[in-house]
């Protein structure tokens, strides 16, 4: 018989394991798919979960009744071998029950597939052009017409070099969000100014190639307001892990003061012709615009990157000549 300090000692190691098992499945629904902010996405996940039953209930039916065959049949139990050329009843049926499991699969699969390239009717149309290796985004019809920004990663050099703790939105945070009305049919044209780019939003459901002299195209429609991220999804050079995608859903109220404010910006920041640029000026103009695509090649101290052929600015006599301002 149990004494009570064993019975105590396994209730002890199935609670821990009860926890353990609890712990890992709390950690398996972060693994899924990201949650889902529009239709057409939550269609995908449905989708998937549609397909992994079904793909479960065919491998366990299967694998089972040939477990079950070889075991039952095996020849220590004195089961001889069957011998036999062919078999037209079992050929149809291996033939007849996969087509229709195909068809069971691909319908609903087809008519979201369907649905995905239908980008006639959009609200909004925003350009995406893929650059080694920031997004350039062009507002080309639509509330906001005319509105243009380049969107690069501002997470800093000292967290991707390891100096830093991560921040919370590593290596997914820029300086310009695209911005989206909630509820509204928004169509994305792709294209690249060098390599093949992706541009990916998993929380909409959405990824679209961005190729060089090519224009594709996608659409989502955002339900819920908020802030998700994205990545370009094709690998495209040293920088690649490099260039998120930030997408902000707002109300329409708020999307309207976005795209106003936005463009008067616009305005505003153009370059008058007749300015005098003063060397403090153009030496802040200069950080920034370094900041923003030159850092990626010649790296933040200037120490250039070798294997793409991309000098060192650092110490470089052209690059600390002399200037003619004050």
């Amino acid at each position: 018989m149990m004494s009570s300090q064993s019975v105590r000692r396994i209730f002890t190691l199935a609670c821990a394991l009860a926890a353990a098992a609890a712990a890992g499945a709390a950690q398996a629904l972060e693994w899924n798919l990201q949650p889902a902010a529009s239709a057409m996405s939550a269609e995908i996940h449905n989708l998937h979960e549609y397909v992994m039953i079904l793909v479960t209930v065919i491998f366990i039916g299967v694998f089972g009744f040939m477990f079950y065959a070889c075991w039952a049949h095996r020849k220590s139990k004195g089961h001889p071998a069957a011998q036999f050329h062919e078999n037209t009843t079992v050929e149809i049926i291996w033939t007849v029950i996969p087509a229709i499991i195909l068809v069971i699969f691909a319908w609903p699969v087809t008519k979201t597939v369907i649905a995905q390239k239908d980008t006639s009717a959009a609200d909004l149309t925003i350009k995406a052009t893929g650059i080694q290796w920031k997004w350039d985004y062009e507002y080309i019809k639509g509330e906001g017409e005319g509105i243009h920004f380049v969107a690069t990663l501002t997470t800093p050099r000292d967290q991707i070099e390891g100096r830093a703790p991560k921040g919370e939105h590593y290596l997914l945070e820029v300086d310009n969000e695209v911005v989206v009305p909630v509820g509204k049919k928004v169509r994305i044209l792709t294209t690249a100014a060098d390599v093949v780019h992706a541009w990916w939003m998993p929380a909409f459901g959405v990824k679209q190639d961005a190729i060089p002299g090519f224009i594709r195209d996608i659409w989502f429609r955002a339900d819920k307001v908020g802030v998700y991220r994205g990545q370009c999804a094709e690998l495209c050079g040293k920088e690649h892990g490099f260039m998120p995608i930030v997408v902000r859903v707002a109300s329409q109220e708020d999307y309207s003061k976005w795209a106003g404010e936005k463009q008067k910006a616009m305005l505003a920041a153009a370059d008058d012709p007749t300015k005098t640029w003063t060397l403090p000026d153009l030496i802040a103009r200069g950080e920034k615009v370094y900041a923003a695509n030159c850092v990626a090649c010649h790296q933040a101290q200037g120490q250039g990157t070798p294997a793409i052929k991309a000098p060192a600015l650092a110490g470089n006599k052209f690059v600390m000549g002399a200037h003619n301002g004050p």
